[in-house]
This record gives C-alpha cells, structure tokens and sequence, in this order.
C-alpha cells in the first residue's frame, strides 16, 4: 500500500471517528470496506502518533467498550490531511476533465 493510500485510510478513520466516537474497529472496517486487521493496523498507528485516543465507557448493556477521541494533534493532522487529499482530487479531476475533453473532440471529428 502507498503513503497516498495510508493517508488516505487514515483521512477517512478521522473523519469517521469525529462523526461517531463510539464506532468499533468492526464497524470501522466495514464502513471502510477492509478487513479487520488492517483496520486494527491502522489504528494502532494513529494511536502511536498521538492522533486518537481510546476511552473506556459502559453503554445501556454494561459491556466494556470504547471512544476514539480525536485529539488535538488529530484534528490538526486531519485538517492538513484533508488539504492534502483535495490537492490530489483536483489534480486527478483537472486530468480526467481534460481527457474527457479530448475523447469528446476525437468523437466528434470522426476519428473512433
């Protein structure tokens, strides 16, 4: 997996865990469609750098369970993150517009 693709996952575990802080790993590696250890892989890491921090709470049931709670280093990190992913969408969309640009011309000048 890449840096873009880490960043990536780690861009979308923040922005889930701002939303809903009481999302476990396996809803988390649902909502991001990989598998459970990689999820935990994942969070381990931003859980190195600072970035979450897990809280113990009981729910209605009387489990044990947890919050992720993003700290302060984490919704910097998420800000820059984010800035950082536009800059790569709106490069990959100025690409494909220019693309679908020149494939209109080709189609329309009889050359397909």
């Amino acid at each position: 997996m890449t840096d873009i693709a880490y960043e990536e996952n780690h861009l979308k575990v923040l922005r889930l865990l701002e939303a809903d802080p009481g999302l476990s790993q396996r809803d988390l590696s649902q909502e991001l469609g990989i598998s459970l250890g990689k999820t935990n892989y994942c969070m381990r890491a931003l859980l190195d750098k600072g970035l979450i921090k897990m809280q113990n709470f009981r729910n209605s049931d009387n489990k044990l369970g947890y919050a992720y709670l993003l700290t302060p280093a984490g919704i910097a990190a998420k800000a820059e993150l984010t800035r950082n992913f536009l800059k790569i969408k709106m490069r990959e969309y100025e690409t494909l517009k220019r693309e679908i640009e020149e494939l209109k011309r080709e189609t329309e000048g009889g050359k397909v």
